[in-house]
């Protein structure tokens, strides 16, 4: 049986999310001839010690002894400003990484991580959880099979039930670029055309601090593509319903909506009707439980050389481009063009 062992740095809530599924592959993996094996390190050692314990995983006290002990792929879940140093370690112990998005805390820090990577030809997955979401594949198929004809309106929409702690909104980028920027890559990858163009607005009518640190509680982005095509992005931390991400496809010849299902956070006025009739998810990890599983899986494959990367950083720099617009955009209040994205010449 071949083992692969995963290196993982950083076990805050995804980190201890990632540890769970990577020692849970074992189960669909084995058939296979494969065995995972789990290392980990975290500068909150007591913890990292009792997740590794619990899990039956090894602790290594450093990330230096994490590329030392001879893993075979690095996982990076740590806070974003540590990304690109971390990303750049495992491409130079000559790693295939896997890296929660984003790639740094901005474009123009991301931009010299692609440069590194790609001049030392790494391998570098980022996690975009979405595009291992068995709706918005089967969207992506039907929407290449032309079963939809040709799309005149997309609207995605990502809202939380509760918001997160000031503190990390103090520091994450704003609503666009911690939460839309999901919305903003499925987008791209289902329809396979960039954003060029964004106008956004937001609100502010939940916890006033939200706003002291610089950011709004909802907002909404319209969005166009290189052909035209036009959609709306939208976002919220305060949906009492329940943890809502839906994406609607709208087509000539059909439409399709994502996240449409016995548990979406969503109550019909009309007469009669009981659907959904389920318990809302409550939290991004419930909502999106198999595709985080999934996407380690995929991963793995990755390790072994048997896929290619489902995510690339460009990809998520591309999204990030989007995202940085619509922040743009929404403390201007002027429509922004996508740096770098350019419109096709397709009538």
């Amino acid at each position: 049986m071949k083992n692969v062992v995963l290196g993982l740095v950083g076990v805050g809530r995804i980190g201890v999310m990632h540890a769970n599924n990577i020692t849970a592959l074992n189960g669909a993996l084995n058939p296979k001839g494969i065995n995972v094996k789990l290392s980990l390190t975290d500068v909150a050692e007591e913890h990292a010690r009792n997740v590794a314990a619990g899990l039956g995983a090894e602790y290594l006290s450093s990330v230096d002894a994490l590329l030392a002990s001879g893993v075979d792929g690095l996982v990076i879940a740590t806070g974003t400003a540590t990304h690109p140093e971390l990303i750049r370690a495992g491409v130079d112990a000559d790693l295939p990484v896997f890296c929660e998005k984003p790639v740094a805390m901005n474009v123009a820090d991301a931009l010299p991580v692609l440069d590194y990577v790609r001049d030392r030809n790494g391998v570098v997955q980022i996690g975009h959880q979405r595009r291992f979401d068995a709706g918005y594949l089967e969207a992506r198929r039907a929407y290449q099979a032309g079963e939809l004809g040709w799309i005149h309106s997309l609207r995605a929409v990502t809202c939380d039930m509760t918001p997160p702690p000031v503190e990390f909104l103090a520091t994450s980028g704003g609503l666009f670029r911690d939460c839309s920027v999901h919305d903003f890559d499925i987008l791209r990858w289902l329809t396979g055309r960039d954003i060029v163009e964004v106008y956004a607005k937001g609100s502010n009518n939940g916890d006033p601090a939200i706003g002291e640190v610089g950011d709004v509680d909802t907002a909404l982005a319209l969005v166009t593509f290189d052909d035209g095509t036009v959609g709306t992005v939208s976002a919220s931390r305060y949906n009492g319903a329940g943890h809502d991400v839906r994406l609607e496809i709208q087509g000539s010849s059909r439409s399709l909506m994502v996240g449409l299902d016995d548990k979406t956070a969503m109550a019909s006025a009309e007469p009669g009707v009981v659907f959904p009739s389920g318990e809302p998810h409550r939290t991004f990890a419930e909502r999106f439980d198999q595709a985080y599983r999934s996407e380690m899986a995929a991963f793995v494959e990755l390790v072994l050389g048997q896929r290619d990367n489902p995510c690339t950083p460009e990809d998520a720099v591309a999204a990030s481009r989007v995202a940085d617009a619509a922040q743009e955009s929404l403390v201007s209040g002027l429509s922004v063009r996508v740096a770098g994205a350019v419109t096709s010449q397709v009538p």
